[in-house]
């Protein structure tokens, strides 16, 4: 009974130290937060190769490590550290697409794979492709 109270006691003092700190709530172990999940490139003209870098940070309390970074297309290619990010640490993902041959939307879902307890995340780059010559 004892240990029934001594546990419930502590949940809600981490709950209360939670609510005090912004609602935040600690991330036990690493964990993978992106500053933003998406970039529009806008009007590109076919054949254009664009380049756009998302900051993530391990807001965990232990070291990430990205073990793969997955792509749709061959269109697309990723540069990422192979390092262990240490808690706190920020780092970056760099997506460059190359859009020889496509014309139209297009929309690019890049799969990060890590040991984080989020372990899945996605990041999502998005353009419109005039085709050559379609100079306004």
């Amino acid at each position: 009974m004892m240990r029934v109270v001594l546990a419930i006691a502590a949940m809600l003092i981490v709950q209360i130290a939670s609510a005090q700190d912004g609602g935040a709530l600690l991330k036990i172990g690493p964990y993978i937060e992106f500053a933003s999940a998406e970039h529009d490139f806008g009007d590109i003209y076919q054949g254009d190769k664009v380049e756009h870098t998302f900051e993530f940070k391990n807001s965990g309390t232990e070291p990430l490590i990205l073990s793969n970074v997955i792509v749709t297309c061959g269109c697309t290619a990723t540069a990422w550290t192979k390092k262990p990010i240490m808690p706190g640490e920020t780092k970056e993902l760099t997506v460059s697409f190359d859009s020889t041959g496509k014309v139209g939307r297009q929309n690019k879902v890049i799969t990060i794979v890590s040991n984080a307890s989020n372990s899945q995340e996605r990041v999502k780059i998005v353009t419109n492709i005039l085709p050559k010559g379609s100079f306004n």
